[in-house]
């Protein structure tokens, strides 16, 4: 891939991956990408390796980003929030001229991330212009996306400059959840109606079955051991050649050469363009 990746195209739909691993990888860095599609980009979480692997995957540089959407808490989705935050408040704005960057979040979501991960961090290194701590608002301009059903998951959507996403609960956290509406906040996405991100989530068949008919293409994280938050390789296995064969997987470990994947589109890599004309 030309680097620096180009963050408009000619606008076909086009995902690219920061990173394909899980949490604790060490050389394929955290599950975290890139929607671009004409003028318009959206990062899809920035977890700890995300500073490192932004540059490494992409040639891209913190200040080129110009919006970001969370998909929930943990530490491999939101742990470079904080450094991309500050780098633009303090560098790429008043260097660069930048404007804050857009976040994509919904309101019970974004107390969360705030109150319970960023804050901490963020809220005390100056007074606002109105003499308070920092807020979320003033790292970030924050667009809404609107909520459509709450059973049997949560459903939100939005339209990003051309970008359609669908965000669907997951059932992801905690362990003991037996179902995406009793489980923390995590989401998956739909994309374009066209792609399905899965998120992180336990085997949930009767997610894949509400979307693979309306998908192109599957990204689904996959453990390589049996996981009490994540679907197994093993249980994918058990999915019907039809979902198998549009599928990549996504968020896995460092044994992957290791793994028997056929009948799967394989793993999905870093850095890779992959363009859904």
């Amino acid at each position: 891939m030309e680097k620096p990746l180009r963050l408009t195209n000619d606008g076909a739909l086009e995902i690219v991956f920061l990173g394909v691993g899980g949490a604790f990888s060490q050389t394929l860095f955290n599950t975290n990408f890139l929607i671009i599609k004409g003028d318009a980009h959206l990062l899809v979480d920035f977890g700890t390796t995300g500073p490192f692997s932004l540059p490494a995957s992409t040639g891209l540089t913190l200040s080129d980003i110009g919006a970001i959407l969370p998909t929930h808490s943990h530490c491999d989705h939101i742990g470079g929030i904080e450094s991309l935050a500050l780098w633009n408040r303090y560098v790429a704005i008043p260097q660069f001229g930048k404007k804050k960057i857009s976040m994509i979040i919904s309101k019970e979501y974004e107390d969360i991330l705030w109150n319970q991960s960023l804050r901490g961090g963020m809220e005390q290194n100056e007074y606002s212009s109105e003499g308070k701590p920092l807020a979320m608002h003033d790292y970030f301009d924050i667009i809404r996306p609107t909520w459509l059903e709450q059973e049997p998951r949560l459903l939100l959507d939005i339209d990003w400059q051309g970008i359609h996403v669908e965000l669907f609960g997951t059932n992801h956290v905690p362990e003991q959840a037996s179902s995406a509406s009793s489980a923390f906040i995590t989401h998956g996405l739909h994309i374009d109606g066209r792609v399905f991100f899965s998120g992180d989530t336990k085997f949930d068949m009767e997610l894949l079955e509400k979307y693979a008919d309306r998908s192109e293409y599957m990204f689904h994280d996959a453990s390589f051991f049996p996981n009490p938050v994540h679907a197994s390789l093993e249980e994918l296995r058990t999915l019907p050649a039809s979902m198998k064969e549009k599928m990549f997987l996504v968020h896995y470990g460092e044994s992957h050469a290791e793994q028997n994947v056929e009948g799967f589109c394989g793993f999905a890599q870093k850095g890779m363009r992959y363009i859904f004309d």
